[in-house]
Parts: C-alpha cells; sequence; structure tokens
C-alpha cells in the first residue's frame, strides 16, 4: 500500500470515528432525551435538552433542507478533493486530522438531514444561553476557528498550499 492510500485510509478512519461519535450521541439523546425535561449536568452551566433542529446554527434558516443538503454535498466534495491532494508530510498531519473532523461535522449532520429532515442537538450551556448544539457542530465549529488559527499564526505559508492551484489546473487540462 503506497503513502498516499495509507493517508487515504487515515483520513477516511478519522472521519468514519467521528460521524459514529456523533450518530450515537444523538442516538442515546433521542433514547434518553427526546420527551423528557432537561439533564442539568452542571446546575447553572450545562446541560443535556432533546431538540429537533430544522435549521443551521443557531437555528438560522429555518425549514431549508434543499439548501442544507447541496450546500453540504459541495463542502464535502471540497473538503475531499483538499484532503485527497493535501501533501502527505508531517507538516500537515495536524491539517488531515482537522480537515477528517470537519468532514465527520458536515457528514453527521447531513445524515440526520436526509434520515430525519432536522438535526437533533442536545447540549446546551446555560451559563452564557448558547443555543443547543451537538457533537457535529463541536467539530465544524472547533476545527474552522483551529484551522484559522493555524493558516494565520501556524507554521504555515502561502505556497504550502500551491498543491490546490496545482491539482485544480491538472483537473482543468484534463477536461
Amino acid at each position: 500500500m503506497g503513502r498516499k492510500s495509507k493517508w487515504l485510509l487515515l483520513d477516511l478512519f478519522i472521519a468514519f470515528a467521528g460521524v459514529l461519535a456523533d450518530q450515537y450521541t444523538k442516538h442515546l439523546a433521542v433514547l434518553h432525551l427526546k420527551g423528557q425535561p432537561a439533564v442539568v449536568l452542571i446546575p447553572g452551566v450545562l446541560e443535556l435538552r432533546y431538540l429537533e433542529n430544522r435549521g443551521a446554527a443557531f437555528g438560522v434558516l429555518q425549514n431549508q433542507r434543499t439548501f442544507f443538503l447541496i450546500s453540504t454535498v459541495l463542502v464535502l466534495a471540497a473538503a475531499a478533493f483538499v484532503l485527497y491532494h493535501m501533501p502527505k508530510t508531517g507538516k500537515f498531519r495536524l491539517l488531515h486530522v482537522l480537515g477528517s473532523l470537519l468532514t465527520a461535522g458536515a457528514l453527521g449532520n447531513f445524515l440526520d438531514r436526509l434520515r430525519l429532515d432536522y438535526v437533533v442537538d442536545f447540549i446546551y450551556i446555560s451559563l452564557i444561553d448558547f443555543p443547543i448544539f451537538n457533537v457535529a457542530d463541536m467539530f465544524v465549529s472547533v476545527i474552522c476557528v483551529l484551522i484559522l488559527i493555524l493558516l494565520f499564526w501556524g507554521p504555515y505559508r502561502e505556497e504550502d498550499f500551491s498543491f490546490l492551484k496545482e491539482a485544480a489546473g491538472r483537473r482543468m487540462h484534463r477536461k
């Protein structure tokens, strides 16, 4: 098995594990929280509450299922393109992990929308009255912030990402 194949398998494994964690926690939320009062884990700070979210983060764009399905397919395609073409060197190892977890988050909520027409949310930070969210949301939100921090203040330079331009150029020439 070549180096590229090993990295691709690792990316897929991380994404699959992330989707499993997301879907399992949502399954537990449906089993134990649906139709039940909130479960207070840390009084005044953290609760578990069942919510069927038909919108995006923070409940915006309610009932726009088609928009979410199409935009998620586009995000997943872009993530797959970047992960596939990203160099397979140690410098990019963390970006591979983060990209795989970002993919897991997008895919976790995508699966909910396909199966249920809504996303199961259940984590509520009452201390700051933060909107109810789930594991996939955490992956997407935290990973996006970490990637931005790495890109602006990490070890990467603009030329490190020339692989994206080269890969896109090769695709255009094949057509």
